[in-house]
């Protein structure tokens, strides 16, 4: 439902070659993440106002009971766990009539009784694990991880009337933490004066016929590390908070993700996902994707991926930050241009289906073959995540398992 108002655009490019790494940032920042088109993509810009989010507190009480199922037998309303049949919420069909977002349309013969029904409560559940709609295919379900969002940069239509139509030029990702705040990649928003959007919930970017609305808001303040090294040729400390001018409303296509504890590292060899509407390949040939994708990717120990690394023109004294980790190294399975600050995400140990954002897309010097990527280590940035979080005045209740 994003249509034109998300633009798929060569803005801000958040991963991409390497090549000297004595170089100035602006050079590197050039060489890394590319530099903005000067021609704009065609058509008008969307002037259209998202639809209300209903909370789901809001509808409890207005919930119906009644529904006609899918081959228009008679259903009651019910969570997934309250049906024998293995149903959907994130699919029309299986929704019937039902109110709430959590709900679907159970044959009155297959509503279970006298069992206690699963709800998940807390951060970084993936959506889909109970109701078998996961595939293995590249391409996510509708609000299966409902924590990715898609920041925008907002620019006016006519650089000569600033107040005037705007357009929402796609930057890179990033994931809710809690209602106010989304954490991305610094190399992304560190920019003086820049202009932000953060659009939750979002997953085709060219269809309007989805369950739920996504949710724009505005970001009234970007937070960056103050030791992410701005002056010379490398990306240290590559976090920021993007905080929110109002709450996002918690619902099914939109949940904040878990963060590892300060100092967690994930184990080597654990398959993690990641997540974007970035290219497949770098340059001409790779396109940026309209419906969401998802990569799964194995963990890299940082003193293999340092190796590793050290193999290509970064040369034999080439020395990883202790901000940065390691993932992919598998051939044609990476995350590419565009993917940069979204999320790594890892399961977390006994909990099938919860993940935690252990780390976020920062560089690489290919796409899709064997050398691994390189991702800002959030569980080294925990402390100053939780000390920036305390000073806005807000918890860690959102994003702690």
């Amino acid at each position: 439902m994003a249509n034109v108002a998300f633009l798929i655009f060569l803005f801000g490019l958040c991963q991409a070659q390497v090549k000297d790494t004595d170089e100035d940032l602006a050079t590197l920042l050039q060489q890394i993440f590319g530099t903005a088109p000067t021609t704009n993509i065609s058509g008008p810009p969307s002037t259209t106002v998202p639809s209300p989010i209903q909370k789901e507190e809001d509808v409890l009480m207005t919930s119906i009971s009644h529904c006609d199922t899918a081959d228009g037998k008679a259903g009651r309303c019910t969570i997934p766990s309250g049906c024998k049949k293995r149903l959907s919420p994130l699919r029309k069909s299986d929704r019937g009539l039902c109110i709430r977002s959590d709900e679907i349309c159970c044959d009155v013969n297959d509503i279970l009784t006298g069992v206690e029904t699963d709800v998940k409560t807390g951060c970084g559940w993936r959506n889909g694990d109970d109701t078998q709609i996961l595939s293995n295919s590249d391409r996510t379900e509708f609000a299966e991880f409902p924590w990715i969002v898609a920041v925008l940069k907002v620019v006016p239509v006519n650089p000569e009337k600033p107040e005037g139509s705007k357009m929402y030029l796609y930057t890179c990702g990033g994931s809710v933490i809690h209602p106010r705040v989304v954490i991305t990649t610094a190399h992304n928003v560190y920019q003086k004066n820049i202009k932000l959007r953060a659009r939750a919930g979002e997953w085709n970017t060219t269809s309007e016929d989805e369950v739920l609305p996504y949710q724009d808001r505005n970001v009234e303040r970007v937070i960056v590390h103050e030791l992410f090294n701005t002056t010379r040729s490398n990306l240290f400390n590559d976090v920021a908070l993007l905080v929110l001018d109002k709450p996002l409303d918690f619902v099914l296509n939109v949940k904040p993700i878990c963060l590892p504890p300060a100092g967690r590292r994930v184990v080597d060899g654990t398959r993690c996902f990641s997540a974007g509407w970035g290219k497949k390949q770098f340059g001409k040939a790779g396109a940026y994707q309209t419906v969401l994708k998802k990569v799964e990717i194995p963990v890299i120990d940082r003193s293999k991926c340092q190796r590793e690394l050290r193999k290509t023109r970064l040369g034999p004294l080439f020395r990883l930050h202790s901000s940065f980790m390691c993932a992919g190294g598998e051939l044609n399975k990476d995350t590419c241009t565009g993917d940069g600050g979204s999320p790594l995400m890892c399961p977390v140990e006994g909990q099938v289906g919860r993940y935690t954002a252990s780390g976020m897309v920062a560089w690489g010097l290919g796409c899709g073959d064997e050398v691994p990527a390189v991702y800002a280590d959030v569980g080294a940035l925990r402390p100053w995540i939780d000390s920036k979080m305390a000073e806005l005045g807000f918890g860690q209740d959102t994003y702690t398992h």
